[in-house]
Protein backbone atom coordinates (compact mmCIF):
# COMPACT_ATOMS: atom_id res chain seq x y z
CA UNK A 1 0.00 0.00 0.00
CA UNK A 2 1.04 3.52 -0.18
CA UNK A 3 0.44 6.36 2.55
CA UNK A 4 2.33 9.68 3.28
CA UNK A 5 1.89 12.41 6.11
CA UNK A 6 1.81 15.93 5.17
CA UNK A 7 3.57 18.03 7.90
CA UNK A 8 5.00 20.94 8.43
CA UNK A 9 7.63 23.21 10.87
CA UNK A 10 4.13 25.24 12.06
CA UNK A 11 0.59 25.50 11.64
CA UNK A 12 -0.16 27.84 8.67
CA UNK A 13 2.43 26.36 6.52
CA UNK A 14 0.42 25.32 3.58
CA UNK A 15 -0.55 21.83 4.92
CA UNK A 16 -4.12 21.69 4.23
CA UNK A 17 -3.31 23.11 0.87
CA UNK A 18 -0.83 20.64 -0.49
CA UNK A 19 -3.36 17.76 1.24
CA UNK A 20 -6.50 18.75 -0.55
CA UNK A 21 -4.24 19.06 -3.79
CA UNK A 22 -3.41 15.21 -2.92
CA UNK A 23 -6.52 14.16 -1.85
CA UNK A 24 -8.18 15.52 -4.99
CA UNK A 25 -5.55 14.12 -7.46
CA UNK A 26 -5.58 10.56 -5.86
CA UNK A 27 -10.04 11.08 -4.81
CA UNK A 28 -10.78 7.54 -6.66
CA UNK A 29 -7.93 5.79 -4.53
CA UNK A 30 -7.84 7.30 -1.60
CA UNK A 31 -8.21 7.30 2.49
CA UNK A 32 -7.82 10.54 4.44
CA UNK A 33 -6.65 10.68 7.52
CA UNK A 34 -5.86 13.13 10.38
CA UNK A 35 -3.88 13.73 12.70
CA UNK A 36 -5.00 14.78 16.41
CA UNK A 37 -8.65 15.50 17.55
CA UNK A 38 -9.25 17.95 14.77
CA UNK A 39 -13.21 17.98 13.32
CA UNK A 40 -12.96 20.93 10.83
CA UNK A 41 -10.25 18.94 8.54
CA UNK A 42 -11.93 15.63 8.50
CA UNK A 43 -14.95 17.38 6.99
CA UNK A 44 -12.87 19.05 4.25
CA UNK A 45 -11.28 16.00 3.17
CA UNK A 46 -14.52 14.38 3.03
CA UNK A 47 -15.71 16.83 0.48
CA UNK A 48 -12.83 16.82 -1.47
CA UNK A 49 -12.49 13.01 -2.34
CA UNK A 50 -16.00 11.74 -1.14
CA UNK A 51 -14.88 9.43 1.42
CA UNK A 52 -14.32 10.00 5.60
CA UNK A 53 -11.63 11.23 6.96
CA UNK A 54 -10.28 9.05 10.29
CA UNK A 55 -8.62 10.50 13.33
CA UNK A 56 -5.73 9.20 14.62
CA UNK A 57 -5.03 10.28 18.19
CA UNK A 58 -2.36 8.48 20.31
CA UNK A 59 -3.53 10.79 23.76
CA UNK A 60 -7.08 9.29 23.44
CA UNK A 61 -5.88 5.28 22.22
CA UNK A 62 -3.27 3.48 22.91
CA UNK A 63 -0.59 2.19 20.50
CA UNK A 64 -1.72 -1.00 19.57
CA UNK A 65 -5.54 0.68 19.46
CA UNK A 66 -4.28 3.09 17.02
CA UNK A 67 -2.10 0.67 14.60
CA UNK A 68 -5.63 -1.59 14.58
CA UNK A 69 -7.42 2.01 13.86
CA UNK A 70 -5.44 2.98 10.73
CA UNK A 71 -5.14 -0.71 9.43
CA UNK A 72 -8.30 -1.04 9.58
CA UNK A 73 -9.63 2.14 7.60
CA UNK A 74 -6.15 1.73 5.29
CA UNK A 75 -8.71 0.38 3.15
CA UNK A 76 -7.86 2.27 -0.39
CA UNK A 77 -4.81 2.56 -2.67
CA UNK A 78 -3.61 5.33 -0.70
CA UNK A 79 -4.01 6.87 2.83
CA UNK A 80 -3.07 10.82 2.64
CA UNK A 81 -2.54 11.80 6.41
CA UNK A 82 -2.67 15.59 7.53
CA UNK A 83 -0.59 15.98 10.67
CA UNK A 84 -1.44 18.75 13.41
CA UNK A 85 0.50 22.09 14.32
CA UNK A 86 4.65 21.64 13.67
CA UNK A 87 6.14 17.85 13.34
CA UNK A 88 7.01 17.13 16.69
CA UNK A 89 4.02 19.62 18.31
CA UNK A 90 2.12 17.17 20.80
CA UNK A 91 5.11 15.31 21.27
CA UNK A 92 4.42 15.75 25.46
CA UNK A 93 1.34 13.95 24.79
CA UNK A 94 2.67 11.56 22.49
CA UNK A 95 0.58 12.53 19.79
CA UNK A 96 2.57 14.54 17.64
CA UNK A 97 2.85 13.84 14.08
CA UNK A 98 6.58 12.40 14.41
CA UNK A 99 4.69 10.21 17.09
CA UNK A 100 1.58 8.76 14.93
CA UNK A 101 4.12 8.30 11.90
CA UNK A 102 6.39 6.55 13.70
CA UNK A 103 4.35 4.38 15.19
CA UNK A 104 2.76 3.26 11.89
CA UNK A 105 5.50 3.42 10.22
CA UNK A 106 4.80 6.14 7.78
CA UNK A 107 6.82 8.30 5.23
CA UNK A 108 6.54 12.21 6.11
CA UNK A 109 6.52 15.18 3.68
CA UNK A 110 7.71 18.12 5.43
CA UNK A 111 6.25 21.29 3.72
CA UNK A 112 8.99 24.24 3.76
CA UNK A 113 8.56 27.62 3.66
CA UNK A 114 10.85 29.12 0.99
CA UNK A 115 9.93 32.92 1.09
CA UNK A 116 12.60 34.74 1.91
CA UNK A 117 14.99 32.58 2.21
CA UNK A 118 17.21 30.19 0.66
CA UNK A 119 20.46 28.31 2.77
CA UNK A 120 18.34 29.00 6.08
CA UNK A 121 15.26 26.79 4.31
CA UNK A 122 18.23 24.00 4.67
CA UNK A 123 19.02 24.49 8.21
CA UNK A 124 15.30 24.97 9.65
CA UNK A 125 15.48 21.23 7.98
CA UNK A 126 18.64 20.18 9.29
CA UNK A 127 16.71 21.46 13.53
CA UNK A 128 13.45 18.88 12.31
CA UNK A 129 15.76 16.12 10.89
CA UNK A 130 17.96 16.33 14.17
CA UNK A 131 15.31 16.99 16.75
CA UNK A 132 15.03 13.14 16.96
CA UNK A 133 17.02 10.85 15.31
CA UNK A 134 14.12 8.03 14.09
CA UNK A 135 11.47 10.20 12.58
CA UNK A 136 10.38 9.10 9.52
CA UNK A 137 11.11 12.49 7.04
CA UNK A 138 11.73 11.35 4.19
CA UNK A 139 11.02 14.21 1.68
CA UNK A 140 10.16 18.01 1.64
CA UNK A 141 8.05 20.25 -0.80
CA UNK A 142 9.40 23.80 -1.00
CA UNK A 143 6.05 26.34 -0.62
CA UNK A 144 5.79 30.17 -1.49
CA UNK A 145 8.84 29.99 -3.90
CA UNK A 146 8.97 32.74 -6.04
CA UNK A 147 10.57 31.29 -9.20
CA UNK A 148 12.51 28.22 -10.74
CA UNK A 149 15.91 29.75 -10.07
CA UNK A 150 14.15 30.35 -6.56
CA UNK A 151 13.31 26.34 -6.00
CA UNK A 152 16.63 25.08 -7.87
CA UNK A 153 18.86 27.29 -5.39
CA UNK A 154 17.38 25.72 -2.38
CA UNK A 155 17.03 22.46 -3.71
CA UNK A 156 20.36 22.46 -4.31
CA UNK A 157 21.65 23.13 -1.07
CA UNK A 158 18.99 20.57 0.63
CA UNK A 159 20.52 17.90 -1.54
CA UNK A 160 23.70 18.91 -0.82
CA UNK A 161 23.03 18.25 2.88
CA UNK A 162 21.14 15.76 3.48
CA UNK A 163 21.50 12.69 0.94
CA UNK A 164 18.28 11.06 2.65
CA UNK A 165 15.92 13.21 1.53
CA UNK A 166 13.95 13.69 -1.72
CA UNK A 167 13.03 17.00 -2.53
CA UNK A 168 9.93 16.45 -4.80
CA UNK A 169 9.03 20.36 -5.61
CA UNK A 170 7.57 23.43 -5.17
CA UNK A 171 3.77 25.29 -4.94
CA UNK A 172 4.59 28.82 -6.31
CA UNK A 173 4.52 32.29 -4.10
CA UNK A 174 0.44 34.10 -4.42
CA UNK A 175 -1.68 31.36 -6.12
CA UNK A 176 -4.40 32.44 -8.25
CA UNK A 177 -7.07 30.24 -7.34
CA UNK A 178 -5.99 30.44 -3.37
CA UNK A 179 -6.53 34.53 -3.21
CA UNK A 180 -9.86 34.19 -1.86
CA UNK A 181 -10.16 31.06 -0.41
CA UNK A 182 -9.36 30.68 3.40
CA UNK A 183 -9.24 26.73 2.75
CA UNK A 184 -9.82 24.51 5.54
CA UNK A 185 -11.89 26.75 7.38
CA UNK A 186 -14.84 27.33 4.67
CA UNK A 187 -16.24 24.18 3.61
CA UNK A 188 -18.45 26.22 1.34
CA UNK A 189 -15.81 27.08 -1.47
CA UNK A 190 -15.74 24.14 -3.65
CA UNK A 191 -15.79 25.12 -6.96
CA UNK A 192 -11.66 25.46 -7.09
CA UNK A 193 -11.00 22.35 -5.61
CA UNK A 194 -9.79 21.11 -9.50
CA UNK A 195 -7.85 24.44 -10.36
CA UNK A 196 -6.20 24.16 -6.35
CA UNK A 197 -5.27 20.75 -7.26
CA UNK A 198 -3.55 21.52 -10.35
CA UNK A 199 -1.89 24.33 -9.63
CA UNK A 200 -0.26 23.19 -6.29
CA UNK A 201 0.96 20.17 -8.09
CA UNK A 202 1.94 21.47 -11.17
CA UNK A 203 5.33 21.53 -9.88
CA UNK A 204 5.79 18.61 -7.85
CA UNK A 205 7.07 14.83 -9.03
CA UNK A 206 4.06 13.12 -8.31
CA UNK A 207 5.92 9.43 -9.16
CA UNK A 208 8.84 10.44 -6.95
CA UNK A 209 6.21 10.93 -4.32
CA UNK A 210 4.31 7.57 -4.98
CA UNK A 211 7.80 5.93 -4.79
CA UNK A 212 8.67 7.08 -1.14
CA UNK A 213 4.99 6.23 0.09
CA UNK A 214 5.23 2.79 -0.24
CA UNK A 215 4.59 0.75 2.63
CA UNK A 216 4.25 -2.92 3.69
CA UNK A 217 0.45 -2.69 5.31
CA UNK A 218 0.42 -5.29 8.59
CA UNK A 219 -1.40 -7.95 8.75
CA UNK A 220 -3.73 -10.10 11.05
CA UNK A 221 -3.87 -7.14 13.58
CA UNK A 222 -5.52 -8.57 16.23
CA UNK A 223 -8.48 -6.32 17.10
CA UNK A 224 -7.33 -4.65 20.47
CA UNK A 225 -10.42 -3.02 22.40
CA UNK A 226 -12.56 -4.80 24.83
CA UNK A 227 -15.63 -6.55 23.19
CA UNK A 228 -18.97 -5.22 23.96
CA UNK A 229 -21.96 -7.86 23.21
CA UNK A 230 -24.97 -6.61 20.82
CA UNK A 231 -26.91 -3.63 22.69
CA UNK A 232 -30.82 -4.46 21.84
CA UNK A 233 -32.03 -0.78 21.98
CA UNK A 234 -31.91 1.69 19.45
CA UNK A 235 -29.90 5.08 19.02
CA UNK A 236 -31.17 8.23 17.84
CA UNK A 237 -27.87 10.49 16.53
CA UNK A 238 -28.58 14.00 16.23
CA UNK A 239 -26.49 15.24 13.22
CA UNK A 240 -26.63 17.83 11.50
CA UNK A 241 -25.00 21.20 9.59
CA UNK A 242 -25.04 22.22 13.55
CA UNK A 243 -24.22 18.99 15.53
CA UNK A 244 -21.15 18.21 12.72
CA UNK A 245 -18.49 17.17 15.16
CA UNK A 246 -18.83 13.56 15.19
CA UNK A 247 -15.14 10.70 14.89
CA UNK A 248 -15.96 8.79 11.79
CA UNK A 249 -15.31 5.95 13.99
CA UNK A 250 -18.15 6.45 16.89
CA UNK A 251 -20.33 6.18 13.75
CA UNK A 252 -19.10 3.04 13.01
CA UNK A 253 -18.53 2.18 16.37
CA UNK A 254 -22.17 2.82 17.55
CA UNK A 255 -23.71 1.49 14.87
CA UNK A 256 -21.54 -1.88 15.39
CA UNK A 257 -23.12 -2.12 18.88
CA UNK A 258 -26.67 -1.05 18.73
CA UNK A 259 -29.68 -3.00 17.46
CA UNK A 260 -30.23 0.36 15.34
CA UNK A 261 -29.14 3.44 14.61
CA UNK A 262 -31.08 6.72 13.16
CA UNK A 263 -29.55 9.97 12.31
CA UNK A 264 -32.05 12.85 13.39
CA UNK A 265 -31.57 16.48 11.56
CA UNK A 266 -32.66 19.19 13.88
CA UNK A 267 -32.07 21.97 11.43
CA UNK A 268 -34.88 20.46 9.31
CA UNK A 269 -37.22 20.09 13.06
CA UNK A 270 -37.32 16.39 12.44
CA UNK A 271 -38.32 14.65 15.33
CA UNK A 272 -36.63 12.01 18.04
CA UNK A 273 -38.56 8.62 17.35
CA UNK A 274 -40.74 7.57 20.02
CA UNK A 275 -39.19 3.78 20.31
CA UNK A 276 -35.96 5.49 20.76
CA UNK A 277 -33.93 3.95 23.76
CA UNK A 278 -30.77 6.47 23.64
CA UNK A 279 -30.38 9.56 22.41
CA UNK A 280 -26.57 11.11 21.22
CA UNK A 281 -26.16 14.73 20.11
CA UNK A 282 -23.04 15.87 18.56
CA UNK A 283 -20.36 18.77 19.01
CA UNK A 284 -20.87 21.69 16.48
CA UNK A 285 -22.25 25.12 17.18
CA UNK A 286 -25.43 26.32 18.53
CA UNK A 287 -24.33 29.48 19.78
CA UNK A 288 -23.48 31.84 16.56
CA UNK A 289 -26.33 33.56 14.92
CA UNK A 290 -26.35 31.75 12.10
CA UNK A 291 -26.24 28.36 13.47
CA UNK A 292 -29.04 29.54 16.04
CA UNK A 293 -31.50 30.65 13.25
CA UNK A 294 -31.25 26.91 12.03
CA UNK A 295 -32.87 25.58 15.12
CA UNK A 296 -34.72 28.36 16.90
CA UNK A 297 -37.60 27.24 15.54
CA UNK A 298 -37.25 23.32 15.61
CA UNK A 299 -40.32 23.02 17.85
CA UNK A 300 -40.96 19.52 17.01
CA UNK A 301 -37.25 18.98 17.76
CA UNK A 302 -37.39 20.24 20.66
CA UNK A 303 -40.87 18.61 22.01
CA UNK A 304 -39.54 15.55 20.78
CA UNK A 305 -36.31 15.43 22.97
CA UNK A 306 -38.21 17.05 26.06
CA UNK A 307 -40.40 14.26 26.17
CA UNK A 308 -37.79 11.31 25.76
CA UNK A 309 -35.89 12.99 28.63
CA UNK A 310 -38.23 12.58 31.03
CA UNK A 311 -37.53 8.98 31.39
CA UNK A 312 -34.60 8.19 28.96
CA UNK A 313 -31.26 8.55 28.24
CA UNK A 314 -29.41 11.51 26.20
CA UNK A 315 -25.48 12.01 25.92
CA UNK A 316 -24.44 14.87 24.34
CA UNK A 317 -21.17 16.78 23.48
CA UNK A 318 -20.33 20.39 23.70
CA UNK A 319 -22.91 22.14 21.03
CA UNK A 320 -25.25 19.26 22.21
CA UNK A 321 -24.51 20.34 25.68
CA UNK A 322 -25.36 24.09 25.42
CA UNK A 323 -28.79 23.05 23.60
CA UNK A 324 -29.68 20.63 26.86
CA UNK A 325 -29.28 24.11 29.03
CA UNK A 326 -31.81 27.04 29.67
CA UNK A 327 -29.58 29.27 27.48
CA UNK A 328 -26.37 30.59 25.49
CA UNK A 329 -26.38 34.67 26.35
CA UNK A 330 -30.13 35.35 25.39
CA UNK A 331 -30.84 32.67 22.94
CA UNK A 332 -33.22 30.19 24.50
CA UNK A 333 -32.21 26.54 24.43
CA UNK A 334 -34.39 23.64 25.34
CA UNK A 335 -33.80 23.76 29.25
CA UNK A 336 -33.21 20.03 30.10
CA UNK A 337 -30.69 20.91 32.12
CA UNK A 338 -30.90 23.86 34.29
CA UNK A 339 -28.09 25.35 33.53
CA UNK A 340 -27.05 28.35 31.54
CA UNK A 341 -24.02 29.66 29.38
CA UNK A 342 -22.80 32.30 28.15
CA UNK A 343 -19.98 33.30 24.88
CA UNK A 344 -16.39 34.41 25.68
CA UNK A 345 -14.64 36.12 23.40
CA UNK A 346 -11.33 33.69 24.26
CA UNK A 347 -11.75 30.05 24.41
CA UNK A 348 -12.02 28.33 27.79
CA UNK A 349 -10.84 24.83 26.98
CA UNK A 350 -8.60 24.01 24.35
CA UNK A 351 -6.45 21.13 24.04
CA UNK A 352 -6.38 17.19 25.50
CA UNK A 353 -7.93 16.72 29.06
CA UNK A 354 -9.21 13.66 31.36
CA UNK A 355 -12.25 13.72 33.17
CA UNK A 356 -12.36 12.61 37.05
CA UNK A 357 -12.70 8.60 35.70
CA UNK A 358 -9.47 8.81 34.01
CA UNK A 359 -11.83 8.99 30.51
CA UNK A 360 -9.09 11.11 28.28
CA UNK A 361 -10.46 13.60 25.33
CA UNK A 362 -10.43 17.00 24.03
CA UNK A 363 -12.08 20.17 24.54
CA UNK A 364 -12.52 23.49 22.12
CA UNK A 365 -15.05 25.72 23.33
CA UNK A 366 -15.80 29.71 23.75
CA UNK A 367 -18.43 29.21 26.33
CA UNK A 368 -18.82 28.89 30.18
CA UNK A 369 -21.64 28.65 32.60
CA UNK A 370 -22.95 31.63 34.21
CA UNK A 371 -22.94 29.68 37.63
CA UNK A 372 -19.20 28.36 37.47
CA UNK A 373 -19.49 26.47 40.59
CA UNK A 374 -22.63 23.96 39.02
CA UNK A 375 -21.83 21.07 37.54
CA UNK A 376 -19.55 18.00 38.35
CA UNK A 377 -17.06 16.07 37.06
CA UNK A 378 -13.88 18.24 36.73
CA UNK A 379 -11.69 18.27 33.63
CA UNK A 380 -8.19 18.71 33.77
CA UNK A 381 -4.83 18.70 31.71
CA UNK A 382 -2.91 17.05 34.35
CA UNK A 383 -2.84 16.04 37.75
CA UNK A 384 -0.93 19.42 38.81
CA UNK A 385 -3.70 21.82 37.06
CA UNK A 386 -7.08 20.48 38.60
CA UNK A 387 -9.82 22.00 36.05
CA UNK A 388 -13.06 23.28 36.63
CA UNK A 389 -16.21 21.20 36.30
CA UNK A 390 -17.43 20.67 32.93
CA UNK A 391 -20.11 18.36 32.92
CA UNK A 392 -23.64 18.39 33.90
CA UNK A 393 -26.49 15.79 34.42
CA UNK A 394 -30.03 15.27 35.67
CA UNK A 395 -31.47 11.82 36.20
CA UNK A 396 -30.43 10.02 32.69
CA UNK A 397 -29.55 13.10 30.46
CA UNK A 398 -25.68 13.90 30.64
CA UNK A 399 -24.04 16.39 28.86
CA UNK A 400 -20.30 17.56 28.44
CA UNK A 401 -17.49 19.62 27.20
CA UNK A 402 -15.30 16.47 26.18
CA UNK A 403 -15.11 14.73 23.31
CA UNK A 404 -14.04 11.43 23.55
CA UNK A 405 -13.48 8.52 21.06
CA UNK A 406 -16.06 5.55 22.25
CA UNK A 407 -14.27 2.63 20.69
CA UNK A 408 -11.75 2.16 23.69
CA UNK A 409 -14.17 3.82 26.29
CA UNK A 410 -16.07 1.07 27.27
CA UNK A 411 -16.51 2.25 30.49
CA UNK A 412 -18.10 5.41 29.40
CA UNK A 413 -20.29 3.72 27.02
CA UNK A 414 -22.26 1.49 30.03
CA UNK A 415 -22.15 4.25 32.37
CA UNK A 416 -23.53 6.91 29.95
CA UNK A 417 -25.07 5.72 26.62
CA UNK A 418 -26.62 2.77 28.86
CA UNK A 419 -27.97 4.09 31.79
Amino acid sequence: MKAICVSASASNQGKTVLTTALLYHFRNSVRPFKMGPDFIDPQFHKIVCQTPSINLDRYMMNKKQLQWLFNHYSDKEVSVCEGVMGFYDGHDKKSSAYDITKLLNIPTIILLDGSGSYITVSAVLKGLKSYKKDNTIKAVVLNKIASQGHYELIKKIIEKDFKDIKVLGWIKSGIESLSDTHLGLDLKDLNKIEKISHEVLEHIDIKKLEKISKIKKKKNIKYPFKKIDKIDKKLALVYDKNFSFLYYDNLQFLKEIFREVVIVDSTKDEIIPENTDVVYICGGYVETDEAYNRVKNSNKFRNSLINHAKDKTIYAECAGLLYLGNKVDEKDMSSILDVSFVKEKRFQRMGYYFNEDGIKGHAFHYTKPTDENSGFDRLSKSQELIGKFGSWEKNRVFGTFLHCMLRGNIKLIKRRLLA
